[in-house]
């Protein structure tokens, strides 16, 4: 069957997604092998990861349009596009982060920092499992009595400093609550990169992200990373703020639907063995995955 390369350009397709699109592919033809897809491994190979020639064979286009799509330069069909997430093995998180870059699916302009009231009700209904209600670039917007007994109280922490990611990476107290922070720190990045990226002209994302640099430089190569995926369920192991023992709680991320892409992070106590787990694909050197 052949491939249709020309499209008529979707609506969201603009520019600047268009140029991350093509470079969410390009990190990921880069971290492939030839291996990982059946081709030969050369001893004198310099390119690192899949040379573009080989993903526009596998994918079934020519060389000349894939490079364009790398570049930004040019709107494309689902059915090419399709067939590039299948030659790059995505994910179906990948896949659909792909799309959406292409503006095959719905994609909305700025963060609404507004939330329906009931869901504090929603929150304040889980009197034994910590929750938070976070906006879509992770600020915490909510949260109960549960989460301030368990946790450092938000309402000790100045409203502009109030980001879960931001106090994860950057907060002593927070780190020691949560000893494994580091997974569950990649798995957020990689969730809220994975909706920041379908809007290009938000600035939170860009601010935020220019804060965790601040707060962590060393920790660069997380924030320039180009992996995406949803948040991945795990038991943690929590320390209490008021010194008791540490508790095992099942950490759970729910959508929640206003603000669009805003999430309630809710803790249920679990009598297993306490574990922290980071999801499939986060590495064990505690840098992402591209």
């Amino acid at each position: 069957m052949a491939i249709t390369e020309t499209a008529e350009p979707p609506e969201s397709a603009t520019a600047p997604l268009r140029q991350r699109l093509g470079g969410f592919l390009r990190a990921y033809r880069e971290f492939l092998s030839p291996s990982d897809v059946g081709l030969p491994h050369t001893p004198r190979r310099r390119t690192k990861g899949l040379r573009r020639e080989e993903v526009a064979a596998l994918s079934g286009v020519s060389v000349a349009w894939y490079t364009w799509i790398e570049q930004g330069r040019v709107d494309t069909s689902r059915q090419v596009l399709d067939s590039v997430a299948r030659a790059l093995r995505l994910d179906e998180a990948a896949h659909r982060h792909a799309l959406a870059l292409a503006g095959f699916a719905p994609a909305s302009e700025g963060w609404d920092t507004s939330y329906d009231p009931n869901l504090r009700a929603v929150l304040d209904g889980w009197p034994d499992s910590p929750a938070l209600l976070l906006g879509p670039a992770l600020d915490v917007l909510a949260w109960n009595s549960a989460y301030a007994t368990l946790w450092p109280d938000p309402a000790d922490v100045p409203e502009d400093r109030r980001n879960l990611l931001l106090l994860l990476v950057g907060d002593a107290r927070h780190q020691r609550a949560l000893p494994g922070w580091e997974p569950v720190a990649i798995d957020l990045y990689r969730h809220l990169r994975t909706r920041a990226d379908r809007r290009p002209k938000d600035e939170d994302f860009r601010r935020l992200t220019e804060r965790l640099r601040s707060a962590r430089p060393e920790l660069d190569a997380w924030w320039a990373c180009r992996s995406i995926g949803d948040f991945a369920s795990r038991t943690v192991d929590v320390v209490p703020a008021d010194g008791t023992p540490p508790r095992a709680y099942g950490m759970t991320l729910l959508l929640a639907p206003q603000p669009q892409d805003a999430a309630i992070l809710v803790m249920t106590p679990t009598r297993t063995e306490p574990t922290d787990q980071p999801s499939p694909d986060a590495p064990g050197s505690g840098a992402p995955r591209p």
